[in-house]
């Protein structure tokens, strides 16, 4: 017998095809098409089971609707999974980078201790200030913001005082609110702001979630990489509920994929049935010039544009281009 499901505008008990209704989609008006039936697989039926879990409280979020609006000048992504190792700096900087050779004008901004994207684009100690003196000393984004070597393309890099901030952060008032006022002040100069999130689900995750626009998330095409899905979604509803009642999906994206293996075949085959227009049409593969890049402090646009890696990120920036233009009209 076919499960019920909820749908966004009404309440329990209505049957639609898209599992995710509460959260608006970008740019991605269209309602998947029926698929075949087909045996299901030990990975889709764990997923199939973990995204149930959701529905209601994904139902009772729409409900609610919490705080202003954000300016709406330029785009906020956060890159979030909060499981590690899944290419979210890999993503954050080299779909910034391809956004900046478009023509966009992007701030990244380094939101995890361990200051990845900063050492990525070759910018490790050259900054005096980061995002823990606009987090927890009031320092306005200008004048932390660094130029990279890619024209269009800011940084506002991170290090790993940035770690301190959530324990001061505890005692101050609005405290998840304190990336997206920071960076409010700055969104008219930019069309991206792209936030690299840390492997937590901590309060600068959660300060990435309040302050976005859309939320953009890499998952690795292996088993262990969906079950971290459904602690994410948990935190998504909670902080559409309370905190950022318009956060979006921008979409998921598989990473590391390997068209050699069964897995990474399945994996793929189980998120576009249950997941469908909310996936990236773009995968990113398992390219060895991907890994290479970040040692030599470069994207991968610049340090090979010819690779596979290269050639992917420049299709997930076009769709990310075109969900905003769909978006705005």
């Amino acid at each position: 017998m076919e499960r019920a499901r909820v749908s966004g505008s009404g309440g329990p008990g209505k049957k639609t095809r898209n599992i995710f209704p509460e959260f608006s989609i970008m740019g991605r008006g269209k309602t998947r098409s029926a698929l075949p039936v087909r045996r299901e697989s030990s990975v889709g039926a764990d997923l199939r089971c973990m995204l149930s879990l959701f529905e209601w409280s994904l139902w009772y979020a729409s409900r609610s609707s919490v705080g202003p609006p954000l300016n709406r000048m330029g785009r906020v992504i956060a890159i979030a999974n909060q499981k590690g190792g899944v290419g979210k700096t890999t993503t954050a900087i080299n779909l910034a980078a391809c956004l900046a050779v478009a023509g966009s004008r992007v701030l990244l901004v380094d939101a995890d201790p361990q200051a990845n994207s900063t050492s990525g684009l070759g910018l490790r100690g050259q900054h005096q200030r980061t995002l823990y003196h606009a987090l927890a000393m009031n320092e306005p984004v200008e004048k932390i913001e660094i130029p990279t070597g890619l024209d269009g393309l800011s940084l506002v890099p991170s290090e790993r005082n940035l770690a301190g901030a959530e324990i001061e952060l505890v005692e101050v008032d609005r405290r998840e609110y304190r990336l997206r006022e920071v960076l409010e002040a700055t969104r008219n100069r930019f069309d991206f702001i792209l936030i690299d999130c840390p492997p937590s689900l901590g309060l600068l995750t959660l300060n990435a979630l309040t302050a976005a626009d859309s939320v953009l998330v890499p998952i690795q095409c292996e088993y262990f990489a969906l079950e971290g899905v459904s602690e994410l979604w948990d935190t998504l509803i909670r902080i559409r509920r309370s905190l950022n009642p318009t956060l979006a999906v921008e979409g998921f994206l598989l990473t590391m994929f390997d068209e050699r293996t069964n897995l990474s075949n399945q994996v793929m085959a189980d998120l576009r049935d249950f997941l469908g227009s909310q996936v990236f049409e773009t995968s990113i593969p398992r390219n060895v010039r991907l890994a290479e890049a970040p040692s030599h402090g470069q994207p991968i646009i610049l340090y090979d544009p010819k690779c596979r890696g290269s050639e992917s990120y420049v299709n997930l920036a076009k769709e990310v281009l075109a969900n905003g233009k769909k978006s705005a009209r």
